[in-house]
């Protein structure tokens, strides 16, 4: 290992170990902690790690959180572990938004602050700030976590406030939030119309907007996360009576 050179340890060896144990490795050196912070290590990283062994369901309620492993071939779990929050909570307090490659984006339910969560190694980051961006209310926004081309992660969340749209982009690369234009039918700005969670794919976010009653309008908007631009299109064909949810699956 000594005659190794330090690229070939942390992007041929680091990005196949456990996420916890990268975290750990980061503490060897200032070189090792570079170059295990970097996009490029993050991307290659997070690819290998999407394998069925290494899948893991949540389970969060009123006091604990805890992690179980999923076995495959057996299709049953495996022993849980529990999970310490790294942030203040109270009971029945932290809801899951979104997530992508093993990173939650979260909100505290009793202070309305949006996090970014790595139940694995515990790091988390507080979006919210002083001129009130990162602050989430239940059934008038909806937030989307997308990467982009240059392997930066997003989080895009749109807010209705009195009649109001505003939809705005957090960076975790700068650590910052900026207003971005949304163009679309004003009725959706309507506290009638709910917004489902963001699905990312093929860099694209999508979200399914509803009006709240039996044959409201149904549409699916697409946020194309390399331009940044907005389109609407038609939702699927469905019955003309009953309830329909639907649900993006990737």
């Amino acid at each position: 290992m000594a005659d190794l050179p330090i690229h070939t340890i942390v992007f041929e060896i680091l990005t196949r170990v456990q996420a916890k144990d990268v975290g750990r490795s980061k503490s060897v050196c200032k070189q090792w902690y570079a170059l295990l912070s970097t996009q490029d290590f993050v991307r290659i990283h997070c690819s290998r790690s999407l394998v069925s062994s290494n899948q893991r369901v949540l389970l969060i309620d009123d006091l604990t959180c805890s992690v179980r492993p999923i076995i495959s071939k057996s299709n049953d779990y495996g022993p849980s572990s529990i999970v310490t929050f790294p942030f203040h909570h109270q009971n029945n307090d932290v809801s899951i938004l979104s997530h992508l490659n093993g990173l939650l984006c979260v909100c505290l339910n009793h202070t309305y602050e949006l996090l970014l969560w790595n139940p694995t190694t515990t790091a988390f980051k507080r979006l919210s700030t002083p001129d009130s961006h990162g602050f989430y209310i239940n059934n008038l926004d909806a937030v989307g976590l997308y990467v982009d081309a240059d392997d930066d992660y997003k989080v895009l969340h749109i807010k209705r406030r009195s009649g109001v749209l505003g939809v705005y982009v957090y960076s975790r690369e700068v650590d910052s939030w900026r207003n971005i234009p949304f163009i679309t039918r004003q009725e959706y700005l309507s506290p009638h119309f709910n917004w489902s969670a963001g699905t990312f794919c093929g860099g694209t976010v999508y979200f399914t907007v509803c009006e709240c009653w039996l044959g409201g309008t149904k549409r699916v908007i697409c946020f194309y996360v390399n331009s940044e631009q907005f389109k609407d299109i038609s939702f699927p064909p469905v019955p003309s009576i009953g309830m329909v949810q639907g649900h993006w699956h990737v």
